[in-house]
This record gives structure tokens, sequence and C-alpha cells, in this order.
């Protein structure tokens, strides 16, 4: 019995491995680097010095002032650790369009020795949330086939639904949120999508040329689903468009989903 036991758990990581390997394959010219350590779920710091920050994907925060850790935080961590100690902390770097975020991070596609995408993988482990942000959407839709993969199986943040209602959001940070579409309203600002009261959605006008307009406009009475990192208006001066406290900037269509 537990022969066929290890025979199992080997014949299930093989599954996950080569569904994983599926995702974002390799392309042919990547820069090979040097991990020194690994940071959280999604940042790496290299021996040369420079802290990477994983392209589409967003682990749970690990805990800091006080804070605990978020469900799956110290999880998404470890995985990491051990897809880097696989490759003998060699790994393959491709930089994003933009190559640098705002605090100074390189930007970056993560590669394995045996030429897994590391964000793809923790991606359909379930261990993180696939994002996109303009201009570095070039592997939005792997990314999305590896989160739904996770989601279908109902494996790690998908055990549970991970999805907040609107009017659930209480503070500020990374959110997956689902409602129905009371407003629309399109200035100078942008284009705004009103939910139930609670959040607003903000498409920046450089940014609505990404989006099928027509569709937004339709979006009324509608169910979505939408992902960033939600802000509190109630702190940024004044509630013009709508009166939801909560403000979610989107930059790609890859962050709303039409869900009925």
């Amino acid at each position: 019995m537990k022969k066929a036991s290890l025979a199992g758990a080997f014949f299930v990581s093989a599954i996950w491995f080569s569904s994983a390997q599926a995702f974002c394959p390799a392309p042919a010219a990547l820069t090979t680097v040097q991990v020194q350590r690994v940071v959280d779920g999604d940042t790496l710091r290299l021996s040369d010095g420079r802290s990477v920050r994983m392209i589409g994907l967003n682990t749970p925060e690990l805990g800091k002032r006080g804070r605990s850790d978020e469900p799956f935080a110290v999880a998404a961590r470890k995985r990491l650790e051990v897809l880097v100690s696989e490759s003998d902390g060699r790994l393959g770097l491709l930089l994003g369009q933009e190559s640098k975020d705002h605090y100074g991070r390189t930007l970056a596609h993560m590669y394995g020795a045996n030429g897994a995408n590391l964000e793809a993988q923790l991606l359909a482990e379930g261990l993180g949330y696939q994002v996109a942000i303009a201009p570095n959407v070039d592997f939005v839709g792997c990314q999305q086939a590896a989160e739904r993969s996770a989601r279908q199986a109902g494996v790690g943040l998908w055990r549970q639904s991970s999805v907040l209602k609107a009017d659930q959001i209480s503070i500020p940070g990374f959110a997956v949120l689902s409602g129905r579409v009371s407003n629309i309203q399109r200035n100078r600002s942008g284009l705004w999508i009103e939910l139930q009261d609670s959040v607003v959605l903000r498409i920046a006008p450089n940014q609505l040329g990404q989006f099928d307009v027509s569709m937004l406009d339709r979006l009324k009475g509608r169910q979505i689903e939408a992902r960033g990192w939600v802000l509190d208006r109630s702190r940024r001066g004044g509630l013009k468009s709508g009166q939801a406290r909560w403000l979610l900037p989107l930059s790609h269509p890859g962050m709303l989903q039409l869900v009925q």
C-alpha cells in the first residue's frame, strides 16, 4: 500500500509538472541569472543585487508590521524556493517591455532549467493570481489558462472561492471581486464602471484603446468579475464619478471578465 501511494503521489506530481510546463513555453533567447534568495512568492533577489518582480503573477502577501501572513503566502514562497532549488539557483530571465517598476525592481518572466515558466507553474498550482498590467501583457493568454486550470481543479487559493462581492471590500489592496454594473460614465478622466454603489472601475483615456469600448458600454445590469489593486477614494479628494468609496484602476482587458 505504501508503494502504491508513493507511486500515486509521483503520478499526480508528474501530471502537475507536465501541465504547468505546457503553459508559456520558453522562448529561444533567455538570459541566465543566479538567484541569491527568494523574497516571497513573486519576488526574487539575484546575486547581482537586482530585485526581480515576476510578470503576470501576484501571490498572497507575507505578514509585515504586525500583520498576519495571508493564506497561501508562505506556501507560495516555499514552492518558489523549491522550483529555484531544482534549477540549482540558475534561472532563465526574459525582461518585460517595461523592465522596471516604480520601486526600481526588474520586471521579468522567469524560467527553470527544464524550460518551465515559473509564473505559470505557480498559477497552475493555485498559489497566485494572474494579473495583466500594460505594457507587459505578452503572456496574458497562457497565464490565464494556467490560472483557469487551477480554478477548475479547485486547488490552492481556489479550494474555496477567492472572489469577493463588491460590497464586501473593506480594506485597500489586491482583490478579485464580482458585482453587477449599476452605472457607466465617461468623461475626460476616462471610463467609469460602477459596481453596486460600492466599487468603481476606472479605465484611463490612454488605456481605452486596448478595450472593446462598445462592449463596455453594454455592461449595465450585467454581472462582471474584475481584479487588481483597490484604492480608497475617500482619501483621494472626493467622489466625483459616482459615490462608490473604492476605486479599482484597470489597464488591460485581462483584468475584467463578463460573468453573465
